[in-house]
């Protein structure tokens, strides 16, 4: 490798690097806020909180990586266009497309590792995210309980000093106050040494064992003066809470069904060809039944099929019976009628969503293609507006590279939801975003290797740059008057 090649690569790398780092730490604090709900307030250890960010931080990868290369092709080319390091590079005879040789092999060989990285490890840590955040929601119910203090759990408040255990599900010192729903008043007081926290998955139930303790409760009496009490002691005492309330784990888990992102090329295809296999099966039935359905009808009325092909009214058959019968058939066909059109609406139904989910596999098939792709078009995008712009820094360049990616990341989340809703096909639903900008990437190339495109960005540019100038020029005299 020749000593410009590598100059250009390393300071491309340095940038990439740094850049990356920083987005990367910013997406990251951008999900803890996402799944703060999720690991807030449950009394989860350092390391399983730093597992639970570990198996989510693939996921920002699609996001970061593409946003790096645009932002770090900008910044390195508008930095030797600003210094002048470009018009050394074009006197001397090396033209952009050679400047650039050394990082296209660099671009393709990341682009390779992205494609590689989303499609096997990503898969991996997506199913290990999902599983440990299904685990964490699942676990709810106990945790309603924090030790140490008084919690709120519908008409009972109740307060451990302790919780111990591989799930922290015993207790210990456990003492709880009862309120009444006619007086709202408390008037009812558990405590017990001991107890043990039991949950069933997918339960909102949670079953409190209560061991060594005694019950206190006073008695209302309108007959006596005295203020009458019950208590009694126990071994053990079960006591079931209903905290489905404050569970919301039937939401959260629907939002991590979506198991399309856990899978590699293979999978997908694999799932895929069966899912096409079983909508094909479910229409084949519907059909079936629907054919079923109009020939109990016939039959039920001593209507063969084959009245279907005389030339004979429907008024004309119905002369031939009596005024009950004519009720009768009207009242049977009508009943059909609403029967066939409830099930056909509720097949067209389940049908579409069976569309949707195949759609979700066949978009999730093509983003692994297009993160790779999209390595690429960032870069031919970032490094001829840099030696367009000759910017460096964080300025203008950050400008630039917030407002394509942002283009581009809106553009992509409306194609994907779009084709997942089956409005168009995956594959454009997929690829519209790098479709889009692909013209914006061959136009900025064109323009930067014929040295065209300067003066007209910076005419784009100089109304704005005049007027701070001019601005800034009276601030400072009227600073000096004073």
């Amino acid at each position: 490798m020749k000593i410009l090649d590598r100059y250009i690569l390393t300071t491309f790398v340095k940038t990439f690097l740094s850049v990356f780092a920083i987005l990367f730490f910013i997406f990251v604090l951008q999900g803890i806020w996402v799944f703060i709900g999720d690991i807030a307030g449950k009394d989860l250890d350092f390391i399983t909180i730093f597992k639970f960010l570990f198996f989510y931080s693939p996921k920002m990868i699609p996001m970061v990586l593409p946003l790096s290369v645009l932002l770090a092709s900008i910044m390195t080319f508008g930095d030797f266009s600003e210094n002048y390091e470009f018009a050394a590079m074009k006197s001397s005879g090396i033209s952009l497309q050679r400047a650039m040789r050394s990082l296209i092999i660099f671009i393709f060989l990341l682009s390779g590792l992205s494609f590689w990285f989303v499609n096997n490890v990503a898969p991996k840590s997506e199913f290990k995210f999902v599983n440990m955040r299904r685990d964490i929601i699942h676990t709810k119910p106990a945790m309603a309980i924090t030790a140490g203090q008084f919690n709120d759990l519908g008409s009972l408040n109740i307060k451990v000093d302790e919780k111990f255990g591989a799930k922290d599900e015993e207790l210990r010192n456990v003492t709880m106050h009862v309120i009444s729903q006619q007086n709202n008043q408390n008037r009812t007081v558990i405590k017990a040494k001991t107890g043990r926290i039991e949950t069933e998955e997918n339960s909102p139930i949670l079953k409190l064992h209560l061991y060594n303790g005694n019950y206190y409760e006073d008695v209302t009496s309108r007959r006596s003066q005295n203020q009458p009490f019950v208590k009694s002691d126990f071994k053990h005492y079960i006591m079931s809470i209903d905290v489905s309330e404050f569970d919301t784990s039937a939401e959260d888990l629907q939002e991590i069904a979506n198991t399309a992102g856990m899978m590699n090329i293979s999978q997908l295809n694999y799932t895929i060809d069966s899912l096409n296999q079983n909508y094909k099966n479910e229409m084949y039935a519907q059909d079936d039944a629907y054919k079923d359905n109009v020939r109990l009808f016939l039959s039920n009325h001593k209507v063969t099929p084959e009245i279907r092909y005389e030339t004979l009214s429907l008024d004309s058959l119905l002369t031939l019976k009596k005024r009950t019968e004519k009720i009768g058939i009207y009242s049977n066909a009508s009943a059909v009628t609403e029967n066939i059109k409830f099930n056909i609406l509720n097949n067209k139904s389940a049908l579409t969503e069976k569309t949707k989910h195949i759609n979700r596999h066949w978009v999730a098939l093509y983003e692994k293609f297009v993160i790779a792709f999209s390595c690429l078009l960032m870069f031919f995008i970032g490094a001829p507006l840099g030696a367009i712009i000759r910017k460096g820094g964080l300025g203008l360049p950050m400008v630039f590279a917030v407002l394509i990616f942002i283009t581009y990341h809106f553009i992509n989340t409306f194609g994907r939801k779009l084709a997942q809703e089956d409005g168009i096909i995956p594959f454009l639903g997929a690829w519209l975003s790098t479709l889009v900008l692909l013209p914006l990437a061959i136009t900025f190339t064109y323009k930067a290797t014929r040295d065209r495109g300067i003066n007209s960005i910076d005419n784009m540019l100089y109304p704005v740059t005049n007027y701070l100038k001019t601005k800034f020029k009276k601030k400072k005299n009227n600073t000096e008057d004073v």
